[in-house]
């Protein structure tokens, strides 16, 4: 059972949270998640810049420097706690599955 207070990510909030582990602007945010997911996964400007928005608002990320062209994020303590707990969630999904898989999945 999950913590009280602690969330799921979507797919696209963790892979931009984890963009945001080094400093990082959008565009590089859009190219680090393009080619960490074999371009499986190119968020459109709007997805982006609203997650990005979004987790500002949630202090996860925050502003690290600006320029007249550029705004560079970086993930925060908090921020890098939450992908923490989710890289742990996943580890756990993932072995579940694996499991189940390799018994065939007559228990469940």
């Amino acid at each position: 059972m999950r913590e009280c207070g602690s969330e799921t990510l979507t797919e696209i909030t963790y892979l931009v949270l984890a963009a945001f582990c080094q400093p990082n602007h959008g565009y590089g945010a859009l190219k680090f998640i393009s080619e960490n997911t074999n371009n499986r996964v190119i968020p459109g400007a709007g997805t982006l810049y609203g997650a990005i928005n979004s987790l500002v608002k949630k202090e996860w990320i925050s502003l690290y420097e600006q320029n007249d062209r550029k705004k560079i994020y970086l993930i925060t303590d908090e921020g890098r706690e939450i992908l923490n707990k989710e890289v742990n969630r996943l580890k756990e999904c993932y072995v579940l599955g694996k499991e189940v898989l390799k018994s065939g999945g007559e228990d469940l």
